[in-house]
């Protein structure tokens, strides 16, 4: 079963009562897992979603590539229950860990009105969602406006609208992660921070859905 419409809003951005609330989550500790890939050699990132990380309100589609939300969702009784999986929220987590390196993918996304779009630790809680916790960093859109997030934080954005398709660019090292224009060709917004143990890329839908493309080169000038 999908999340109630309490729920939802629950999980909308609320600026300082989203953090207070979802920063004290009941968080499990995740084993170590050799179900990811590792991140290819050179600068190409070639990922899929992982179905064992989806919310139960999440279908994935065009060979794990794509994701779209619905409303009703499955039956949580008849997805397999792992640690792996996100209970709570609708997040999917890529099949790929990175632990070094300068990676560049894009995200489609079609009748949506909010989600999130970012990497998270390959162990971040599946109590959380991503964007409110210490362990991954999203650039999330709600009500017509961006935002950077992570610990429950918010930082506004200077992005007008909601382009159909948007650049993220990773550099792990550096403890970098950009929201790209791809029209413009141009960062708008980084995040700084420390990454400290493997990520992924990371995402979260409400509404519509969102199609992946990785196995970029990272364009130039970026």
């Amino acid at each position: 079963m999908a999340m109630s419409s309490g729920m939802l809003l629950f999980c909308r951005l609320t600026g300082r009562f989203l953090g207070s609330v979802l920063g004290h989550g009941r968080g499990k500790t995740l084993t170590a897992r050799r179900w990811y890939i590792s991140a290819s050699a050179g600068n190409n990132l070639q990922f899929k979603l992982d179905e064992r990380t989806a919310h139960s309100s999440l279908d994935l589609f065009k060979k794990d590539t794509g994701v779209i939300y619905r409303m009703l969702g499955v039956d949580p009784t008849l997805v397999q229950d792992t640690p792996l999986r996100f209970r709570d929220w609708a997040v999917v987590l890529a099949d790929t860990h990175i632990d070094s390196g300068q990676y560049y993918w894009e995200a489609t996304v079609k009748k949506s009105h909010e989600f999130r779009v970012g990497v998270a630790e390959v162990l971040t809680s599946r109590d959380e969602c991503v964007g409110t916790n210490s362990s991954s960093w999203v650039f999330a859109f709600v009500q017509r406006k961006w935002f950077a997030m992570t610990t429950g934080k918010q930082v506004p954005v200077p992005m007008v609208g909601k382009p159909d398709r948007v650049g993220l660019l990773l550099d792990y090292e550096a403890g970098r992660l950009s929201l790209v224009d791809i029209q413009k060709a141009e960062v708008v917004y980084t995040i700084k921070t420390q990454f400290r143990s493997p990520i992924c890329p990371a995402f979260a839908l409400w509404d519509g859905e969102l199609l992946t493309h990785s196995g970029l080169e990272i364009p130039p000038g970026l």
